[in-house]
């Protein structure tokens, strides 16, 4: 009977042991998806958290036009006055997405950039390639010479808005290395991270108002997520439903891209799963201080030193701080510390004398060790080497004197 006792209180230990453990670092368990491509992935390293078919051929449907937007916000200013064409308004096919331009009709380049990141407007999207390219053509000549510029070598456009083409693709792994680019441009992250827009009455048109097609960045949607700083939504067909976004939390900023999504019961899974992915990333994952400026790494001795200073404390240059998974331990981390030879007084104090390198998932992070103290040199054994020279040369006159009266003695 205490044999089983005996077992029954190990065994809630352990499981008490397993939930604590659970409750401190999060939950590891990664999402079940049923979209079918994804990634999660920190902007800094560009450390990939969670991938599903990261590098599989997939159609990107709307989430093509940041894209279209940053490259207009490359090339024009947000003042530009814009004149819609006609083949703006009428190469736009039945069921897709419009802001109901209108032949001759005028507006800027910011509130065209407003119609395609928040309604997620098509023509909107033909109406800046011409402006930007002269031609929807040639527009798109740029987006891919665009993305080679990038490096990104699984990745095709054929037109400025998504429009459904068996030679119009990308990759998960892809989108999420050009939205990253993309936030890069502050005007991109604005108008990618409007809930609304509002675009004021033109020479053919009334006042245009439209609500994000993001739900996630909606503050009354029951999918709102309040950490969420932009994104784009996609949808064909053949897509599927795709979102590429980004978020940002506690000095964590992370790119999630869901393509080949699916609609159950009418709700659209790219939202529940792209907070499900964000939820699992910053559980897991936060930016860890591995060592501070002016921290002491070590301490070594100057053997040319005096007394007093010969003690070095050798301190760290700079601040290394990265991506880790919580659980890491620090002390844990491979380190590398390499110093220079024959080092030797004097030293100024802040004279670089070696480096610390910490490696983690093969990328090198790295610091000099900067001397925290100046180091005089010791006087000691110049002292030393003078009075045995002294006394040598006072050996050598006795010696000479003693011959000398020892010769005139004779």
């Amino acid at each position: 009977m205490k044999l089983k006792w005996r077992k029954l209180t190990i065994s809630l230990i352990a499981i008490f042991i397993l939930w604590s453990t659970s409750c401190v670092f999060g939950n590891a368990e990664k999402p079940d998806l049923v979209s079918e491509a994804a990634i999660l992935m920190d902007t800094k390293t560009e450390k990939v958290l969670y991938s599903k078919n990261k590098n599989k051929k997939m159609y990107p449907a709307s989430t093509t036009k940041i894209v279209t937007a940053i490259l207009t916000l490359e090339n024009c200013n947000l003042e530009d006055v814009v004149t819609v064409s006609y083949d703006t308004v009428m190469s736009i096919p039945e069921g897709y997405s419009s802001a109901s331009l209108q032949i001759g009709e005028q507006l800027t380049v910011e509130q065209l950039l407003k119609l395609l990141l928040v309604h997620s407007a098509n023509d909107a999207a033909n109406a800046l390639a011409e402006h930007v390219g002269g031609s929807v053509e040639s527009f798109v000549s740029m987006m891919n010479t665009k993305v080679h510029e990038l490096g990104l070598s699984h990745t095709h456009f054929t037109n400025a808005f998504g429009m459904h083409d068996e030679n119009h693709y990308t990759t998960a792994q892809d989108l999420a290395m050009i939205m990253k680019y993309c936030m890069k441009n502050e005007d991109f992250r604005k108008l990618a991270g409007s809930a609304s827009c509002a675009i004021p009455a033109t020479n053919k048109y009334d006042i245009r108002k439209y609500n994000s097609t993001n739900e996630l960045i909606l503050p009354n949607n029951k999918n709102y997520y309040p950490f969420l700083t932009s994104g784009k939504t996609g949808y064909t067909s053949q897509a599927g439903d795709c979102l590429v976004s980004c978020s940002y939390q506690d000095d964590l900023e992370l790119i999630c891209v869901i393509l080949g999504g699916k609609t159950i019961n009418d709700v659209s899974t790219r939202f529940s799963e792209t907070k499900a992915l964000y939820e699992y990333g910053y559980d897991n994952y936060s930016i860890k201080t591995i060592v501070n400026t002016n921290d002491i790494v070590t301490q070594i001795e100057i053997p040319n030193g005096t007394k007093n200073t010969k003690k070095l404390d050798l301190l760290a240059n700079d601040t290394i701080r990265t991506l880790l998974e919580n659980n890491l331990s620090l002390d844990k981390l491979p380190v590398e510390i390499k110093l220079k030879q024959d080092i030797k007084a004097p030293i100024e104090q802040g004279s670089p004398l070696g480096s610390i390198s910490y490696t983690m998932d093969g990328t090198e992070y790295k610091t000099e060790l900067i001397a925290s103290h100046s180091v005089e040199e010791s006087k000691l054994l110049i002292y030393v080497l003078g009075i045995g020279f002294s006394i040598l040369i006072l050996t050598l006159i006795l010696i000479i004197i003693f011959y000398k009266n020892k010769k005139e003695i004779i």
